[in-house]
């Protein structure tokens, strides 16, 4: 048996398919088949893009902004952290009694 290739949608056509599937003109199986698409994606696709429509199919690999800003402050904080703990060391080793 042959490996399928998943197939990638940048997020201007998801967005568009979507948009058709809310005009309501068509059934999501009809504009399913004239996309090449199956009709669980096109629901799929709606569902994220109702969730959340300005930040909706961020594409591989990249976050939502809320989500990237997040990432960054975590990222942040360990490196404050990583640094007070250093200074503390530091604050230990120079404040011992000199013999």
């Amino acid at each position: 048996m042959g490996e399928r290739k998943r197939r990638v949608y940048d997020p201007e056509f998801k967005k568009e398919a979507v948009r058709l599937y809310l005009k309501k003109e068509k059934s999501a199986a009809e504009i399913a088949n004239d996309l090449g698409i199956s009709p669980w994606a096109l629901y799929q696709w709606r569902d994220q893009y109702q969730r959340d429509s300005e930040s909706a199919f961020p594409g591989k690999g990249h976050l939502k902004p809320a989500d990237e800003e997040m990432r960054r402050l975590q990222k942040e904080v360990a490196n404050l952290k990583e640094e007070r703990d250093i200074l503390k060391k530091a604050l230990a080793i120079f404040s011992k009694p000199r013999e």
